[in-house]
C-alpha cells in the first residue's frame, strides 16, 4: 500500500485505499459477524492500510462497536475517521440527529465510547440537514478540535456551494479549516465532476469516494444472479444496471479487466484512483477485501482509461456549458486560448 498526504490542510499521511466499514456488525440484518470483520480488519493493516471510515449510525452502532475491540492496543497506527448526522438506533430523537452542534456534541461522546478512544482523527458531518448555518457547523468542529476530541474535520454528501462557504468561513476566521470532502464517485456516478471535485481540488481538500463499485455494479456480479445489496440493503446506496448506457459501461470494464488479467471491480476502483480522489472500499467478506486490494497493483493504460471516460460521460451542466465553449474561451482571452498556458490545477 502506498501513502499520500490527506489534502493541502494537513500533514496527515493515509493509505492509498480507505477501509469503509458499514459492513461491520448485522444490525440492518446484514453485514458481517465480528470475526469476519476481525479477519477483514487484519488482513487490510497487514497490507499496509491505515484509513478507517465509519459512522455512528453504521448498523445501528455496531460499526463503531467492533471498531472499538479492534482497535484495542494499536489506535495509533491508524487514521479513524467518523461521522454523525444521521440516528444511530431508534431511541436517536430529533435533537441528537441532524447539523446542530447540540447534536454534534451528542453523537461525539457517543462515538468516543462505542470506539474506545479518547479521540476521533476525522470527523465528518454525514450529510446536510439542509437547516443548520454552516457557522454552526464550523464553529462547532473548532470547538472540538481545541478540545483534543477530534483533529480533522470534514463534510460528506453537501452541496459544492456549501462546502465552499464553510471553507472560506474557516479560513477568515482562522477556526480549524475543513480538511476533507467526501463524495460518491464511479464510473455510474459521474455527477460529482460537475461541481464537488472542483471544489474538493481548489479548496485543497483531501477527497474519499464512496461506492466506487458502483455498489456492487460494476463488478459485474449482479449478471451471474448474485443478490448481495439488491436485497441485504434494500436496494439502497446501489447503481443499477438500469439503462443502455450502464450495459455499455460494465461491458467495457469487462473487457478492460480481461486485458489485463484483472476483476472487473479491481477495473472500477483504479478508475476512480486515477482520478484523483481516494477510494473507500466497503467489503462484507475477506475474499471481497482481498479482490479490493488487488486493485492498487492495477495500472490502466493512457488508451483505456480513455475508454472507460468515453463510455461513462455524461452531459456538462450550466455553466461548464457556457464557460468552457470554444467560443467563449477565445472570447475571454483575447483569441489567444491556444497561446495562454493556463493552470493546471483548478483555481478556486
Amino acid at each position: 500500500m502506498r501513502y499520500r498526504l490527506f489534502g493541502k490542510h494537513t500533514g496527515l499521511r493515509v493509505s492509498e485505499l480507505v477501509l469503509g466499514t458499514g459492513n461491520f456488525g448485522t444490525g440492518w440484518g446484514y453485514g458481517a459477524e465480528p470475526a469476519e470483520a476481525r479477519a477483514i480488519f487484519n488482513a487490510y493493516a497487514d497490507a499496509g492500510g491505515n484509513f478507517i471510515d465509519t459512522a455512528n449510525s453504521y448498523q445501528e452502532g455496531q460499526s463503531e462497536e467492533i471498531l472499538g475491540e479492534l482497535l484495542a492496543g494499536r489506535r495509533d497506527d491508524f487514521v479513524l475517521a467518523t461521522k454523525y448526522t444521521l440516528s444511530c438506533g431508534s431511541k436517536n430523537g430529533i435533537l441528537v440527529t441532524g447539523n446542530s452542534r447540540k447534536a454534534m456534541v451528542t453523537s461525539v461522546e457517543a462515538s468516543l465510547k462505542r470506539l474506545k478512544t479518547d479521540r476521533i482523527d476525522l470527523y465528518w458531518a454525514h450529510l446536510s440537514d439542509s437547516v443548520t448555518p454552516m457557522e454552526e457547523i464550523v464553529r462547532g468542529f473548532d470547538d472540538l478540535v481545541r478540545s483534543g476530541k477530534i483533529l480533522y474535520a470534514g463534510l460528506s454528501d453537501f452541496p459544492a456551494w456549501r462546502v465552499a462557504r464553510a471553507a472560506t468561513i474557516a479560513e477568515l476566521r482562522g477556526t480549524a479549516p475543513i480538511a476533507g470532502l467526501q463524495v460518491e464517485h464511479s464510473l455510474v456516478e459521474r455527477s460529482t465532476e460537475h461541481e464537488l471535485l472542483p471544489a474538493g481540488d481548489a479548496l485543497g481538500l483531501g477527497v474519499v469516494a464512496w461506492s466506487p463499485l458502483g455498489g456492487g455494479m460494476l463488478t459485474g456480479k449482479y449478471r451471474d444472479g448474485e443478490q448481495g445489496r439488491r436485497e441485504g440493503f434494500g436496494g439502497n446506496v446501489l447503481q443499477a444496471e438500469n439503462s443502455a448506457q450502464r450495459s455499455a459501461i460494465l461491458d467495457t470494464v469487462i473487457a478492460v479487466a480481461k486485458e489485463g488479467g484483472v476483476t472487473p471491480g479491481e477495473v472500477a476502483i483504479a478508475w476512480v484512483a486515477a482520478k484523483g480522489s481516494i477510494p473507500i472500499i466497503g467489503p462484507r467478506t475477506l475474499a471481497q477485501l482481498n479482490s479490493n486490494l488487488a486493485a492498487t497493483k492495477v495500472n490502466l493504460s493512457p488508451e483505456q482509461l480513455a475508454r472507460l471516460d468515453e463510455v461513462s460521460a455524461i452531459p456538462a451542466s450550466f455553466p461548464n456549458t457556457v464557460t468552457n465553449a470554444p467560443g467563449t474561451k477565445q472570447r475571454y482571452t483575447g483569441g489567444k486560448v491556444e497561446l495562454f498556458d493556463a493552470p493546471a490545477g483548478t483555481v478556486a
